[in-house]
């Protein structure tokens, strides 16, 4: 029998070990526990097994479990951020709106495309890339998530910070030249890009248009610009300042979107599952009382929505769905969403008695 910690003792029950090609992000079977803490506490390093050689009883564990390390790093992931929504921990950072409603690409779009349209009810989104860097897509998305969270904590549209490892600290992300230079390459797509966000009331038979069209920054002076690039991992510097623009700044403190900071660093290698996740957490908060049924399909639908040639068949869709959803009550057991019995809709009920940021009365509507 493997004993457990208290903090380590919530169940983690699901029905297959699978393996995500898109996403990378496991399902674990029918586990009394999280693992990870259960091998950890029932075999620790000790002074005649150190580290190194005392990982080998701990191997052979999780060789009978036929779990490597990474399901074991997913593991410990998930059963962090349910203890610290259970214990009102959460470390929070801030999205903004416009990319909560309408996410953009999650695959790099083909040589050429400039332009990328979602809509979402109402709202509407076009973004409008740079010939010389093309569309934000995958990664990118963690930027404005990055500025966001800046931007609020800061109180300021003129946002500091010393480094770039600063950034991949914050999403958990590996300090190496590859992850370096998706850093750069996102800043430079991001910073380049320009959009159009508002209404379009397209059921109406004159459309009313309600438009704010405008660049992210209104200037960036960060590391890759003043140093070389074979040094920038390395660089710190209080230089490093973003300005956002008034237009985007203003969207980003008025309609602040809280997220969990754990929660996006453990979805930072899934970028379809990361904006369905905070969608659901934003979307649950919103509706005060009952629930919604939104459609999957059609010009008003979540497919259109989250909009992306890997969905175009409305089965392959609904299977995405599915599985995201499992990921998603690993992480979030109150989650309370669930595909319509004729699978059609996705059926969101109220969160705000279970919540999956506590205290969350900041979430904008």
């Amino acid at each position: 029998m493997i004993r457990t910690s208290p903090h380590a003792s919530r169940t983690i029950t699901r029905t297959a070990i699978s393996r995500s090609a898109s996403d990378g992000l496991p399902l674990f079977p029918h586990a009394p526990l999280p693992l990870a803490h259960a091998i950890r506490n029932r075999f620790p390093p000790t002074a005649e097994t150190p580290a190194r050689s005392g990982f080998a009883p701990v191997q052979s564990i999780l060789d009978s479990f036929s779990i490597s390390k990474q399901h074991l790093k997913h593991l410990d992931a998930i059963a962090l951020v349910r203890e610290q929504r259970d214990q009102a921990k959460q470390e929070l950072g801030f999205h903004a709106r416009p990319f909560v409603l309408c996410g953009i690409p999650l695959r790099r779009p083909p040589a050429g495309q400039l332009v990328h349209r979602r809509r979402n009810g109402k709202f509407y989104l076009e973004m409008t890339a740079h010939p010389d860097f093309g569309l934000p897509f995958g990664q990118d998305r963690l930027i404005p998530i990055w500025v966001a969270t800046l931007a609020v904590k800061q109180k300021s549209r003129a946002v500091r910070f010393e480094s770039a490892s600063e950034i991949l600290e914050f999403f958990q992300l590996p300090k190496d030249g590859l992850h370096y230079r998706r850093l750069v390459q996102g800043f430079q797509r991001i910073f380049a890009s320009t959009i159009f966000f508002g209404t379009q009331e397209a059921d109406r038979p004159s459309p009313v248009f309600d438009w704010a069209r405008f660049h992210f920054f209104d200037r960036a002076e960060l590391w890759y610009n003043h140093v070389d690039r074979e040094t920038c991992p390395a660089v710190r510097s209080d230089r490093n300042t973003i300005t956002l623009s008034e237009a985007f700044y203003d969207e980003v403190d008025q309609h602040r979107i809280p997220v969990e900071r754990q929660a996006v660093a453990t979805l930072a290698n899934a970028p379809g599952l990361l904006d369905f996740y905070i969608w659901i957490v934003w979307k649950s908060w919103a509706i005060k009382r009952g629930m919604t049924r939104i459609p999957l399909f059609g010009a008003q639908g979540l497919q259109a929505q989250l909009g992306t040639v890997d969905y175009s068949r409305n089965k392959r869709f609904r299977q995405t769905l599915r599985r995201w959803l499992k990921r998603i009550q690993l992480l979030w057991p109150d989650c309370p969403v669930e595909l319509s019995p004729d699978l059609q809709y996705l059926v969101v009920q109220s969160s705000t008695l279970r919540p999956a940021i506590n205290g969350s009365t900041t979430i904008a509507s």
